[in-house]
Protein backbone atom coordinates (compact mmCIF):
# COMPACT_ATOMS: atom_id res chain seq x y z
CA UNK A 1 0.00 0.00 0.00
CA UNK A 2 1.42 3.16 -0.84
CA UNK A 3 1.32 6.21 1.03
CA UNK A 4 -1.94 8.35 -0.80
CA UNK A 5 -3.39 4.74 -0.32
CA UNK A 6 -2.41 4.75 3.21
CA UNK A 7 -3.99 8.17 3.69
CA UNK A 8 -7.02 6.88 2.02
CA UNK A 9 -7.75 4.28 4.13
CA UNK A 10 -7.19 6.15 7.22
CA UNK A 11 -9.88 8.56 6.62
CA UNK A 12 -12.09 5.95 5.59
CA UNK A 13 -11.38 4.38 8.90
CA UNK A 14 -13.33 7.62 10.43
CA UNK A 15 -16.34 6.33 8.78
CA UNK A 16 -15.79 2.86 9.41
CA UNK A 17 -14.22 2.10 12.86
CA UNK A 18 -11.28 0.95 11.21
CA UNK A 19 -9.43 -0.98 13.94
CA UNK A 20 -12.82 -2.50 15.48
CA UNK A 21 -15.67 -0.74 17.49
CA UNK A 22 -16.49 -1.23 21.00
CA UNK A 23 -19.95 -0.11 21.58
CA UNK A 24 -19.94 -0.13 25.20
CA UNK A 25 -19.76 3.42 27.12
CA UNK A 26 -18.65 2.80 30.44
CA UNK A 27 -18.03 6.02 32.76
CA UNK A 28 -16.32 6.07 35.90
CA UNK A 29 -17.36 9.67 37.36
CA UNK A 30 -13.97 11.16 39.00
CA UNK A 31 -15.06 12.76 43.22
CA UNK A 32 -18.23 11.97 42.32
CA UNK A 33 -18.95 12.19 46.31
CA UNK A 34 -17.56 16.16 46.17
CA UNK A 35 -19.48 16.98 43.06
CA UNK A 36 -23.05 15.76 44.75
CA UNK A 37 -21.54 17.30 48.05
CA UNK A 38 -20.79 20.72 46.45
CA UNK A 39 -24.23 20.88 44.40
CA UNK A 40 -26.89 19.18 46.81
CA UNK A 41 -27.03 22.91 48.86
CA UNK A 42 -28.30 24.46 45.30
CA UNK A 43 -31.87 26.12 45.54
CA UNK A 44 -34.47 23.78 43.44
CA UNK A 45 -34.60 23.76 39.55
CA UNK A 46 -32.29 22.60 36.92
CA UNK A 47 -28.73 21.31 36.29
CA UNK A 48 -26.95 21.73 33.48
CA UNK A 49 -24.33 18.71 33.09
CA UNK A 50 -22.64 20.27 30.01
CA UNK A 51 -20.71 17.03 29.72
CA UNK A 52 -22.81 14.39 30.61
CA UNK A 53 -20.10 11.74 29.31
CA UNK A 54 -22.02 8.46 30.71
CA UNK A 55 -24.56 9.85 33.19
CA UNK A 56 -22.61 9.34 36.39
CA UNK A 57 -22.36 12.30 38.13
CA UNK A 58 -25.79 13.35 36.82
CA UNK A 59 -27.15 10.21 38.42
CA UNK A 60 -25.88 10.38 41.49
CA UNK A 61 -27.12 14.45 41.70
CA UNK A 62 -30.70 13.31 40.22
CA UNK A 63 -30.50 10.69 43.14
CA UNK A 64 -29.56 13.06 46.44
CA UNK A 65 -31.90 15.75 45.41
CA UNK A 66 -35.30 14.74 43.88
CA UNK A 67 -36.20 18.32 43.71
CA UNK A 68 -33.73 18.72 40.56
CA UNK A 69 -33.84 18.23 36.86
CA UNK A 70 -31.38 17.41 34.55
CA UNK A 71 -30.53 18.98 31.37
CA UNK A 72 -27.27 16.57 29.64
CA UNK A 73 -25.09 18.21 26.85
CA UNK A 74 -22.24 15.94 25.32
CA UNK A 75 -21.22 16.27 21.86
CA UNK A 76 -20.44 12.92 21.72
CA UNK A 77 -23.29 10.80 20.20
CA UNK A 78 -22.55 7.20 22.01
CA UNK A 79 -21.80 8.72 25.35
CA UNK A 80 -25.72 10.24 24.74
CA UNK A 81 -26.97 7.23 23.98
CA UNK A 82 -25.42 5.04 27.56
CA UNK A 83 -27.00 8.29 29.26
CA UNK A 84 -30.20 8.17 28.04
CA UNK A 85 -30.26 4.22 29.24
CA UNK A 86 -28.21 5.39 32.48
CA UNK A 87 -30.87 8.11 33.43
CA UNK A 88 -34.25 6.04 32.39
CA UNK A 89 -35.21 5.28 35.52
CA UNK A 90 -35.40 9.13 36.42
CA UNK A 91 -38.14 9.92 34.05
CA UNK A 92 -39.21 13.28 32.49
CA UNK A 93 -36.94 14.91 34.93
CA UNK A 94 -34.18 14.60 32.55
CA UNK A 95 -33.50 15.92 29.12
CA UNK A 96 -30.57 15.51 26.26
CA UNK A 97 -28.94 17.41 23.61
CA UNK A 98 -26.29 16.82 21.74
CA UNK A 99 -23.92 19.87 21.10
CA UNK A 100 -21.00 20.75 22.53
CA UNK A 101 -20.50 22.28 26.01
CA UNK A 102 -19.63 25.83 24.95
CA UNK A 103 -22.85 26.30 23.05
CA UNK A 104 -25.70 25.14 25.36
CA UNK A 105 -28.04 28.13 24.59
CA UNK A 106 -29.77 26.30 22.37
CA UNK A 107 -30.52 22.99 24.18
CA UNK A 108 -31.77 25.85 27.31
CA UNK A 109 -34.70 25.51 25.26
CA UNK A 110 -35.73 22.10 25.48
CA UNK A 111 -36.64 22.99 29.43
CA UNK A 112 -37.50 26.22 29.04
CA UNK A 113 -39.33 27.79 32.11
CA UNK A 114 -37.05 26.12 34.99
CA UNK A 115 -34.48 28.06 36.82
CA UNK A 116 -31.25 27.56 36.76
CA UNK A 117 -29.78 26.47 39.53
CA UNK A 118 -26.15 24.54 39.21
CA UNK A 119 -24.25 23.49 35.80
CA UNK A 120 -20.86 21.18 35.69
CA UNK A 121 -18.46 21.15 33.64
CA UNK A 122 -16.58 17.35 33.66
CA UNK A 123 -13.58 18.61 31.15
CA UNK A 124 -11.22 16.69 28.70
CA UNK A 125 -11.80 13.11 27.81
CA UNK A 126 -13.58 10.50 29.79
CA UNK A 127 -12.62 6.81 30.72
CA UNK A 128 -15.03 5.20 27.71
CA UNK A 129 -13.64 7.49 25.30
CA UNK A 130 -10.45 6.38 26.16
CA UNK A 131 -11.29 2.46 26.54
CA UNK A 132 -12.81 2.53 23.03
CA UNK A 133 -9.75 1.85 20.87
CA UNK A 134 -11.49 2.95 17.42
CA UNK A 135 -11.66 6.39 18.81
CA UNK A 136 -7.96 6.81 18.78
CA UNK A 137 -7.85 8.68 22.22
CA UNK A 138 -5.18 6.42 23.89
CA UNK A 139 -1.54 5.93 23.11
CA UNK A 140 -1.59 2.47 24.31
CA UNK A 141 -2.90 0.59 20.93
CA UNK A 142 -2.67 0.82 17.53
CA UNK A 143 -5.99 2.80 16.30
CA UNK A 144 -6.91 5.17 13.69
CA UNK A 145 -5.71 8.74 13.88
CA UNK A 146 -9.27 10.12 14.72
CA UNK A 147 -9.77 11.87 18.52
CA UNK A 148 -13.00 12.96 17.78
CA UNK A 149 -15.52 13.50 19.99
CA UNK A 150 -17.85 14.51 17.49
CA UNK A 151 -18.13 11.77 14.50
CA UNK A 152 -19.93 14.41 12.23
CA UNK A 153 -17.06 16.98 12.62
CA UNK A 154 -14.25 17.02 9.48
CA UNK A 155 -11.13 17.94 11.89
CA UNK A 156 -9.56 14.52 13.06
CA UNK A 157 -6.24 13.87 14.59
CA UNK A 158 -4.91 12.44 11.50
CA UNK A 159 -5.58 16.02 9.86
CA UNK A 160 -3.40 17.38 12.45
CA UNK A 161 -0.79 15.42 13.11
CA UNK A 162 0.07 14.91 8.66
CA UNK A 163 -1.01 18.45 7.22
CA UNK A 164 -0.33 20.68 10.34
CA UNK A 165 3.42 22.59 9.29
CA UNK A 166 6.09 21.83 11.80
CA UNK A 167 6.32 25.01 14.27
CA UNK A 168 2.15 25.45 14.22
CA UNK A 169 2.11 21.40 15.49
CA UNK A 170 5.04 22.40 18.18
CA UNK A 171 2.78 25.53 19.31
CA UNK A 172 0.13 23.29 19.95
CA UNK A 173 2.31 20.79 21.82
CA UNK A 174 3.70 23.69 23.80
CA UNK A 175 0.29 25.71 24.32
CA UNK A 176 -1.49 22.61 25.26
CA UNK A 177 0.57 20.37 27.03
CA UNK A 178 3.58 22.30 28.30
CA UNK A 179 5.59 20.01 26.09
CA UNK A 180 9.16 20.60 26.87
CA UNK A 181 10.25 18.98 23.86
CA UNK A 182 7.30 19.92 21.63
CA UNK A 183 9.42 21.08 18.59
CA UNK A 184 11.77 17.77 18.62
CA UNK A 185 8.25 15.90 18.74
CA UNK A 186 7.07 18.05 15.60
CA UNK A 187 10.41 17.33 13.86
CA UNK A 188 9.94 13.72 14.48
CA UNK A 189 6.68 13.73 13.11
CA UNK A 190 7.28 16.11 9.80
CA UNK A 191 10.00 14.07 8.53
CA UNK A 192 7.69 10.51 9.41
CA UNK A 193 4.96 11.80 7.48
CA UNK A 194 2.60 10.52 6.65
CA UNK A 195 1.67 8.88 10.55
CA UNK A 196 -0.64 6.27 10.05
CA UNK A 197 -1.92 5.46 13.04
CA UNK A 198 -2.10 6.04 16.95
CA UNK A 199 1.01 3.39 17.96
CA UNK A 200 3.48 4.95 15.07
CA UNK A 201 2.60 8.41 16.82
CA UNK A 202 3.18 7.10 20.11
CA UNK A 203 6.52 5.77 19.22
CA UNK A 204 7.52 8.84 16.88
CA UNK A 205 6.88 10.87 20.44
CA UNK A 206 9.00 8.39 22.36
CA UNK A 207 12.19 8.24 19.81
CA UNK A 208 11.83 11.85 19.92
CA UNK A 209 12.39 12.12 23.67
CA UNK A 210 15.72 12.38 24.88
CA UNK A 211 15.81 8.86 26.99
CA UNK A 212 16.86 10.38 30.74
CA UNK A 213 13.28 12.40 30.34
CA UNK A 214 11.67 8.94 28.93
CA UNK A 215 11.99 7.47 32.32
CA UNK A 216 9.72 10.13 34.66
CA UNK A 217 6.77 11.44 34.60
CA UNK A 218 4.54 8.45 32.54
CA UNK A 219 4.21 7.78 29.18
CA UNK A 220 6.48 10.03 27.23
CA UNK A 221 3.40 10.11 24.23
CA UNK A 222 0.77 11.08 27.15
CA UNK A 223 1.34 15.09 26.87
CA UNK A 224 1.05 15.00 22.78
CA UNK A 225 -2.13 12.81 22.64
CA UNK A 226 -3.60 15.18 25.09
CA UNK A 227 -2.68 18.48 23.13
CA UNK A 228 -3.73 17.12 19.63
CA UNK A 229 -6.99 16.07 21.30
CA UNK A 230 -7.46 19.29 22.71
CA UNK A 231 -6.50 20.84 19.01
CA UNK A 232 -9.49 18.32 17.44
CA UNK A 233 -11.97 19.54 19.63
CA UNK A 234 -11.44 22.96 20.24
CA UNK A 235 -11.67 22.51 23.90
CA UNK A 236 -9.81 25.34 25.61
CA UNK A 237 -11.22 27.95 23.36
CA UNK A 238 -15.11 27.77 23.79
CA UNK A 239 -13.89 27.44 27.87
CA UNK A 240 -13.94 30.66 29.08
CA UNK A 241 -17.04 32.10 27.21
CA UNK A 242 -18.96 28.68 28.39
CA UNK A 243 -18.06 29.47 31.98
CA UNK A 244 -18.84 33.23 32.34
CA UNK A 245 -22.60 32.50 30.00
CA UNK A 246 -22.77 29.50 32.68
CA UNK A 247 -22.49 32.20 35.55
CA UNK A 248 -24.44 34.74 34.52
CA UNK A 249 -27.38 32.61 33.73
CA UNK A 250 -26.89 31.14 37.58
CA UNK A 251 -30.12 32.28 40.02
CA UNK A 252 -28.93 33.26 43.49
CA UNK A 253 -27.36 30.46 45.49
CA UNK A 254 -26.82 28.57 42.15
CA UNK A 255 -23.04 26.81 41.79
CA UNK A 256 -21.15 26.17 38.71
CA UNK A 257 -18.38 23.34 39.20
CA UNK A 258 -16.02 22.08 36.95
CA UNK A 259 -13.61 19.45 36.83
CA UNK A 260 -9.91 20.10 35.04
CA UNK A 261 -7.59 17.93 34.41
CA UNK A 262 -4.33 19.74 33.04
CA UNK A 263 -2.97 23.27 33.99
CA UNK A 264 -4.13 24.79 30.85
CA UNK A 265 -7.85 24.16 31.85
CA UNK A 266 -7.30 24.71 35.44
CA UNK A 267 -5.74 28.09 34.38
CA UNK A 268 -8.78 29.15 32.53
CA UNK A 269 -11.41 28.25 35.42
CA UNK A 270 -9.53 29.74 38.31
CA UNK A 271 -9.21 32.89 35.99
CA UNK A 272 -12.69 33.29 35.16
CA UNK A 273 -14.00 32.74 38.79
CA UNK A 274 -11.67 34.74 40.46
CA UNK A 275 -13.28 37.60 37.76
CA UNK A 276 -16.74 36.80 39.07
CA UNK A 277 -16.01 37.16 42.37
CA UNK A 278 -13.98 40.26 42.79
CA UNK A 279 -16.30 41.78 39.27
CA UNK A 280 -12.57 42.74 37.62
CA UNK A 281 -11.44 44.81 40.92
CA UNK A 282 -8.19 46.47 40.44
CA UNK A 283 -7.75 47.87 43.40
CA UNK A 284 -4.84 46.86 45.89
CA UNK A 285 -5.16 43.51 47.64
CA UNK A 286 -6.57 44.16 51.34
CA UNK A 287 -8.03 47.50 50.32
CA UNK A 288 -11.85 48.28 50.19
CA UNK A 289 -12.38 48.03 46.60
CA UNK A 290 -12.80 52.28 45.15
CA UNK A 291 -13.22 51.26 41.65
CA UNK A 292 -16.63 50.05 41.91
CA UNK A 293 -16.41 46.53 40.92
CA UNK A 294 -19.34 44.41 41.59
CA UNK A 295 -18.32 40.47 42.24
CA UNK A 296 -21.31 38.08 40.41
CA UNK A 297 -20.20 35.26 42.97
CA UNK A 298 -18.62 34.15 45.93
CA UNK A 299 -15.68 31.08 46.19
CA UNK A 300 -16.69 27.97 48.34
CA UNK A 301 -12.91 27.21 48.65
CA UNK A 302 -10.47 28.94 46.92
CA UNK A 303 -7.86 26.42 46.21
CA UNK A 304 -10.72 24.18 44.94
CA UNK A 305 -11.12 20.28 45.88
CA UNK A 306 -8.24 17.30 44.34
CA UNK A 307 -9.33 13.35 45.06
CA UNK A 308 -8.59 11.40 47.95
CA UNK A 309 -5.81 9.07 47.82
CA UNK A 310 -8.12 6.02 47.83
CA UNK A 311 -10.08 7.52 44.45
CA UNK A 312 -6.11 7.60 42.96
CA UNK A 313 -5.48 4.52 44.28
CA UNK A 314 -8.64 3.00 42.91
CA UNK A 315 -8.83 5.38 39.27
CA UNK A 316 -5.30 6.54 38.48
CA UNK A 317 -7.23 8.68 35.94
CA UNK A 318 -8.35 10.90 38.61
CA UNK A 319 -4.61 11.88 39.94
CA UNK A 320 -4.68 15.16 37.96
CA UNK A 321 -8.10 16.29 39.33
CA UNK A 322 -8.86 19.50 40.31
CA UNK A 323 -12.40 20.48 41.42
CA UNK A 324 -13.11 24.58 41.25
CA UNK A 325 -16.54 25.65 42.16
CA UNK A 326 -18.72 29.25 42.17
CA UNK A 327 -21.72 30.28 44.12
CA UNK A 328 -24.19 33.07 42.23
CA UNK A 329 -24.99 35.87 44.45
CA UNK A 330 -27.43 38.39 44.57
CA UNK A 331 -26.76 41.07 42.35
CA UNK A 332 -27.21 44.77 44.40
CA UNK A 333 -29.90 47.29 43.53
CA UNK A 334 -29.19 49.40 40.18
CA UNK A 335 -27.04 46.52 38.99
CA UNK A 336 -27.75 45.63 34.95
Amino acid sequence: MDANQTMERQRDDHSTGGFGEDLTFHHLPVMCTEVVDVIHMVPAGLIVDATVGGGGHAAAILAARPDLHLLGIDRDEAALNATAAHLAPFGDRVALHRSTFGDFSEALTVVDGLQISGFLFDLGVSSAQLDQVHRGFSYRNAAPLDMRMDQRQQLSAYDVVNDYDEADLAQILWRYADERYARRIARFVVAARPVIDTSALAELVRQAIPAPARRRGGHPAKRTFQAIRIEVNGELDQLAGALDSAIDRLVPGGRCAVLSYHSGEDRIVKNRFDLAATGGCTCPPRLPCGCGAEPLAVLPRRSGWTPSGDETKNNPRAASARLRVVERIERRVGQG
